[in-house]
């Protein structure tokens, strides 16, 4: 359910006429609108609204920011915690991250050192502060001078408040974000060959009792005609991979007429750390977004992506692989994709291999066809290989057609072991079954990562797929 709707984007309303103690909402100068006070919902949960405090303490004041804070912040005030009795979390335990007392970072730690990166373009977040954005085109939302860049990012923002599929992680990154990177590309420029490097680095301890929080957002507007890379990489700056530390970042995209995004994700957290991420997407007329994912680290690791296609003859092209190669380690995709014009495209790939003992994976795969959403063609495919007895993997493929004149297909397959004709095809030529299993496993996860269009992150994914898959194999013999 959406929230109830805010003044305009400069305009930030009180939340709660008496709020509750346990959250010290914060009063900006603007004037109070009575609808949204009357409106405002009953406390439910104390721990949510226990974070919620202290990210509100911690941001700092931006009138751009305020409407998309207060909204999320009204919302948190009747969010429970997701257990495994709501529908969205059905199969997903996050009660590793509910009971940790969270800290928020208190300065700009380095990346000690950031990955090393070709592109010109780059935006460096550490702990969820934005310590650098450099290139064309890209600029932190506080440095954005006076100018149409400027109105447009607001203009986004304010709409933002107003997203209705909001869930408590979206809440809570509006409300603790510290500041916004921005990449606007204006109408008619091309940047598809030189992508925007955007690294995220993490940071935690080893202490059980406490987790740090990080809440990084980034907002891509590639405006009318004009073409855009983004390569995303989220990990631990401990290379040992023990710190605990929650991520909770949030990336908005809109891709305007005739303009076209490619959008490369890849996350390879720490093995103790909670990754919970949104990427919310927006398509107008012919527009083209295609998505290749990575994720191979975190406990937990939780995606959100939800795609709106706005306008007609506008194609939608994902793609993404999973591996859950660490005891207990969950692997949790819950895809979007609404479809209101006509002749619109779109093509879903999942794959995932669960290898580890108590290892889950988690694929809720949306296809939304509306009523004037004629001549679609829509197909969706998920492929899951479970190596481990101990291992599971719930796939929810769904497709909601209205329209009457689409193509539209799903398929879902689910295997316990490779398929022999192909451990056949390679003991005939000589190769053991050892080596031959690890080839086909590794050919299984290539499909996708092949598709990330950029060599550097392609073959440093690929190096890691090998390496994780040898490891696994090595923890089972």
């Amino acid at each position: 359910m959406s929230p109830p709707s805010l003044c305009a984007a400069n305009c930030s309303t009180p939340l709660r006429a008496a709020p509750p103690p346990l959250l010290r909402l914060r009063r900006p100068t603007a004037t109070s609108v009575s609808a949204s006070r009357a409106a405002a919902p009953s406390v439910s949960d104390n721990d949510v609204l226990l974070i919620a405090e202290q990210l509100e303490d911690s941001a700092p004041s931006s009138p751009i920011l305020a409407p998309l804070r207060s909204a999320s912040a009204l919302s948190l005030l009747s969010t429970p915690w997701p257990t495994l009795r709501h529908e969205a979390f059905r199969f997903t335990d996050i009660s590793c991250i509910r009971p940790k007392t969270i800290s928020l970072p208190t300065r700009t730690p380095g990346l000690a050192p950031p990955p090393s990166s070709d592109a010109e373009s780059q935006i460096i977040f550490s702990d969820g502060l934005l310590v650098s954005a450099s290139g064309a085109h890209v600029r932190a939302l506080a440095d954005l001078p006076p100018g149409s860049a400027r109105d447009r990012a607001a203009a986004a923002i304010a709409a933002s408040a107003q997203f209705s599929h909001r869930d408590i992680f979206y809440d809570f990154n509006a409300v603790g974000a510290s500041d916004v990177a921005v990449v606007y590309v204006p109408e008619g420029a091309k940047m598809a060959d030189d992508p925007v490097h955007i690294m995220f680095g993490y940071s935690g301890s080893d202490d059980d009792a406490s987790m740090m929080m990080s809440n990084p957002r980034v907002l891509v507007i590639a405006e009318k005609g004009s073409e855009v890379a983004i390569v995303e990489e989220h990990f631990g700056i401990e290379e040992g991979g023990g710190g605990r530390y929650w991520a909770n970042p949030v990336v908005d995209i809109i891709v305007e007429e005739g303009a076209r995004v490619v959008h490369s994700y890849v996350q390879r957290q720490s093995s103790a750390a909670a990754h919970t991420k949104w990427t919310t997407v927006q398509q107008n007329t012919s527009s083209t977004y295609e998505f290749v994912e990575v994720s191979t680290g975190g406990r937990l690791n939780r995606h959100n992506l939800h795609i709106q296609q706005l306008g007609p003859e506008t194609v939608t092209d994902l793609s993404t692989f999973h591996l859950t190669s660490q005891k207990k380690q969950i692997h949790d995709l819950h895809s979007r994709l609404i479809l209101d014009h006509p002749r619109g495209y779109s093509r879903q790939l999942h794959k995932l291999i669960a290898c580890s003992d108590e290892g889950k994976g988690v694929f809720d795969g949306n296809i939304q066809v509306n009523r004037y959403a004629q001549q679609t063609d829509a197909g969706q495919q998920t492929k899951c290989l479970v190596l481990s007895p101990k291992a599971v993997v719930y796939v929810k493929p769904n497709l909601q057609i209205i329209a009457d004149d689409v193509k539209c297909t799903h398929g879902a397959a689910i295997s316990g072991d490779l398929d022999p004709n192909e451990l056949f095809y390679f003991q005939a030529r000589g190769v053991d079954v050892e080596t031959a299993t690890d080839a086909l496993l590794f050919s299984f996860g290539a499909q996708v990562i092949n598709r990330i269009p950029f060599k550097t992150i392609e073959k440093k994914a690929l190096a890691q797929l090998k390496e994780l898959l040898t490891l696994s194999r090595q923890s089972t013999d």
